[in-house]
């Protein structure tokens, strides 16, 4: 079967699903302007090559809204993993590693060429370090992610990046081991975190900042999109851009149908743009001052606005709960046999 193909409407992306059967089958849901789904489409390509039993799908995001709509898509780049026609995991952003380790696990366990619960050959690991460099235009190889950095130099650099607006993909040193020891070898620098440029190493946290200081780093590395850059490329998608709720075959609110009767009736060519598959667009087309809050701070106040029936366990009533759900490792000591710590305590 096509391994690598691109679905322009709710009805082929169907039939791609249903094609595919048991076999694993990738959806990137990306968006013209959006220069790190051309990257991500790339990775796509090369990860087609390597899977032969499984199913790649890309899918513009704007143009099938009923299926971004149906699956909650609120970003690009966003890949969702299928197996049967049923959604079984999801990855949002341009991570490059992980979506090649996901698209890994998941087509052993579809079963490939070796059968269910075959296990995969095993990668050389220069090869798969040779993968990993070229994963992304610009690869950080760091402890931690860049949402969580697990050291102060990760940390620095990753401020040196958001600082620059420098489009990159990272990978956890700490989550393998192999690769850890490995990369210091094969790319002769012994400390991290590592940048790589187009496969190329470019050095550690020193070297990047004598390029930011010097006016370089924007010019070494990939920039990343800006919102401004966003905008115009979509305004000027067209000759005439109508930017509404909803899109030509069904409007979302009374003023959208009521402008889309209006133009259809003047034979105008134009084009519109979904503001509601991603909702942060909307602001700043409309200029709007506006604040955001990350429901993951405190997830219980996601459930509220979600309207979801909840309940609540608190571990510190019972703390030898905690440690069990947290995986930690732990011993035990009874202060009923010795009442005397009690009392030091």
């Amino acid at each position: 079967m096509a391994t690598l193909v691109e679905a322009t409407s709710s009805q082929q992306f169907e039939d791609l699903l249903s094609k595919a059967g048991k076999f694993l089958t990738v959806v990137h849901f990306q968006a013209a302007w959006a220069p790190q789904c051309s990257q991500m489409n790339d990775v796509m390509g090369e990860l087609a090559k390597e899977n032969k039993h499984t199913m790649f799908i890309k899918l513009e995001a704007e143009a099938v809204p009923e299926v971004s709509e149906k699956y909650e898509i609120t970003s690009v780049p966003t890949f969702l993993f299928f197996k049967g026609g049923q959604k079984i995991d999801r990855l949002d952003g341009a991570h490059a590693p992980e979506l090649t380790n996901k698209v890994q696990r998941l087509s052993v366990s579809s079963g490939g060429l070796g059968g269910p619960g075959a296990e995969p050959p095993k990668e050389d690991l220069n090869e798969r370090l040779k993968r990993l460099i070229n994963a992304a235009p610009c690869m950080l190889f760091m402890k931690g992610s860049p949402q969580e950095p697990r050291c102060g130099f990760s940390r620095q650099i990753v401020a040196l990046f958001k600082d620059h607006a420098i489009q990159f993909s990272s990978f956890d040193i700490l989550s393998d081991e192999e690769v850890r020891g490995g990369l210091k070898t094969f790319s002769n620098w012994p400390t991290y975190p590592q940048v790589y440029v187009n496969g190329e190493l470019v050095g550690g946290l020193d070297i990047v900042k004598e390029l930011a200081e010097s006016g370089e780093l924007e010019n070494t590395c990939p920039k990343a999109v800006t919102l401004e850059h966003r905008l115009k490329s979509t305004i000027n998608r067209s000759p005439v851009m109508l930017f509404m709720k909803g899109n030509k075959e069904q409007a979302k609110c009374g003023f959208s149908l009521q402008i889309l009767e209006i133009m259809n009736s003047s034979g105008v060519e134009y084009s519109t743009f979904d503001m509601m598959v991603n909702i942060l667009f909307v602001f700043p087309v409309c200029r709007v001052e506006y604040s955001t809050f990350d429901m993951m701070v405190n997830i219980l106040s996601v459930f509220p606005v979600c309207r979801v029936e909840y309940s609540t366990f608190d571990m510190m009533v019972n703390i030898l709960s905690v440690f069990p759900v947290c995986r930690v490792e732990y011993s035990t000591f009874d202060m009923m046999v010795n009442i005397l710590p009690v009392f030091i305590i």
